[in-house]
């Protein structure tokens, strides 16, 4: 135990028993005097010993503290670690916090089963251990980014009894839609550079081979002991191999995904409009879905993890803390249910708040898609003659582009393409991109979460995959099962429906609309390298793809079976 600067109390390396014997290791940081203390915690196979700004990190927190230096306010960032509270920023305010490798990882033994149910379980018991230290009150909430938000999302549908609050931020909930197969296409791009990157490299036993720590006596962030290749491989699943073994959404997925109905806990569930691909979707799920009555829906944009640590992000996590772990009367149930950035490519960004997802007062409009590559807003009258436009499996695709606005058109929501499609195989894979161009032709992209150059939506289907769940489905967001592949037959147009992850902008009068559709990954004409429209979320896979990466698509549009892209138009006060 040591005191830093004589406002904290740190201990390292401290015992947390899990309830088969295995003992995992948690860091804690709190206040010098006073208590008992909420806690907030995280558990995660980062590495607590690996300093933010150190090793593999170490050129996102330069050029996090270099563009925003403000998200030092108050820290010395000595005890920051990647994507989880900065203790000197929430210790000073009553809290204690715990940082805990989860099994296998870090400093903690065991096998490492990336999400899976022994994880979940060893981060339930992890929050009851730390709800019985004599420093904590018995109160402990949850809080972080991405893997740190996606667990969060799992433990609470445990519902370890004394979790008292949640922020799971720029996560996933469901392992199979949300991140691993998009429509049904495994999303091999980000996972085939992650996976060992940023976790094979703090398994637990690399010891000397691995990361040095500055905070542990033997310098050794990923345990004292060093392992062979051979032992190391045998202490842990294959993730990589797991998810392109399971191509359909079976236990295996369902294990690793959230059973969000079950939570009962405040919600706070902060979402990136700018998250395709993996920071997105799950937190506007996860907070339609869970039984808590007390669930809040805060979306920003900009890059990855960046907001969670601006003082505006630390704000509205502290009140939310401060209200639901100290108890203390803030007025937070006073705010709107849903508050959002209206993303703005002509003027300023502002802000707007609701009293549910999806808006209500939301104006769904069916766009029509026509020939040659036309898209037509809503109207009555006779339907265009039937017409098919032909779609290599690569190159830009077809985009079909709306006339230019008459009015300026603001977009809050889901959405979702039904179309009339055939392969010229036995499969196909459809990528759908929604975009917008303004009025002198340039695109409207954004700073996505890890895309410079984000549009304002995509989504993906797999045409054997086509099957819908009647009960879960809404016309504004589809939900596929992906139990079963469906028979494709060459030649033959099915009608399918192509979910569109939640987008927001506001477009001037004189923009066009567009929606793209290819046989592979959306690459902006003239665009190249790894952020070539598709950001790092590629669908590539050769063994995946062997069924569909060939094939031609014929989209059918008019006639008696038109494609077709419904848009969430609203009407925000103060916005236009």
């Amino acid at each position: 135990m040591a005191r830093d600067q004589d406002q904290l109390v740190v201990e390292r390396d401290v015992p947390v028993p899990m309830d088969d014997g295995v003992t995992l290791r948690a860091d804690v940081f709190r206040p010098v005097a006073g208590g008992p203390f909420p806690a907030i915690l995280s558990a995660g196979p980062y590495g607590k010993g690996l300093p933010f700004r150190d090793g593999v990190f170490a050129e996102r927190y330069q050029r996090l503290t270099t563009e925003r230096p403000e998200v030092l306010d108050g820290s010395s960032g000595a005890h920051l670690c990647w994507e989880t509270v900065d203790p000197e920023q929430w210790v000073p305010f009553g809290y204690a916090v715990v940082r805990v490798d989860s099994r296998g990882a870090g400093r903690s033994p065991g096998t490492m089963d990336l999400l899976g149910r022994r994880e979940q379980r060893d981060f339930a018991v992890a929050v009851e251990w730390a709800a019985a230290q004599p420093w904590c009150t018995g109160r402990v909430g949850l809080a972080g980014v991405s893997y740190y938000a996606i667990s969060q999302w799992q433990v609470a549908a445990l519902r370890p009894p004394h979790l008292a609050a949640i922020i799971p931020w720029e996560g996933a909930a469901d392992h199979y839609r949300d991140m691993t197969h998009h429509g049904g296409i495994l999303s091999n791009g980000f996972f085939d550079g992650w996976y060992p990157r940023q976790v094979l490299s703090m398994q637990h036993g690399l010891g000397e081979k691995g990361p040095a720590s500055p905070w542990v006596p033997d310098g050794r962030a990923a345990g004292p002991g060093t392992l062979t290749a051979e032992e190391l491989a045998a202490r842990r699943t294959d993730y990589l191999a797991g998810i392109r073994a399971h191509e359909l959404d079976d236990a295996w997925h369902r294990a690793r995904s959230a059973a969000t109905e079950r939570i009962e806990v405040p919600v706070l569930s902060a979402a990136n409009w700018g998250g395709l691909g993996l920071h997105s979707r799950g937190n506007f799920e996860g907070f339609s879905s869970v039984s808590s009555p007390e669930r809040w829906l805060d979306v920003h944009t900009g890059r990855h993890e960046e907001a969670f640590y601006l003082p505006e992000g630390r704000a509205l996590q502290r009140a939310f803390f401060d209200r639901f772990l100290h108890g203390r009367a803030n007025d937070w149930e006073a705010r709107d249910r849903v508050t959002f950035v209206v993303r703005d490519p002509v003027g300023a960004d502002r802000r707007a708040g609701s009293s549910d997802w999806p808006l209500p007062g939301t104006r769904w409009e069916r766009w029509h898609l026509g020939a040659p590559e036309a898209l037509h807003p809503p109207q009555d009258g006779a339907p265009e003659p039937s017409a098919a436009v032909h779609v290599p499996p690569r190159g830009p695709g077809a985009t079909f582009f709306s006339e230019p606005l008459a009015r300026p058109c603001t977009l809050v929501g889901p959405a979702a393409a039904e179309l009339h499609v055939a392969s010229s195989g036995e499969d196909a894979d459809v990528f759908c991109t929604l975009r917008a161009f303004l009025p002198d032709g340039e695109e409207v992209t954004f700073r996505g979460a890890n895309d410079p150059q984000a549009p304002l939506s995509q989504g993906w289907l797999r045409l054997s995959h086509r099957e819908l769940d009647p009960a879960r489905s809404s016309p504004h967001r589809p939900w596929h099962r992906h139990e079963r592949r469906l028979p494709v037959r060459p030649g033959v147009a099915y009608d399918v429906a192509v979910e569109l992850w939640p987008t927001c902008v506001r477009l001037p009068a004189g923009s066009r609309l567009a929606l793209t559709l290819g046989g592979s990954d959306f690459a902006r004409p003239g665009s190249t390298g790894p952020f070539a429209g598709s950001g790092p979320f590629r669908h590539d896979d050769a063994g995946d793809r062997r069924a569909t990466r060939d094939v031609t698509l014929s989209v059918h549009t008019g006639g008696r079976a038109p494609s077709s892209v419904l848009l969430p138009v609203v009407e925000l006060a103060g916005v236009g």
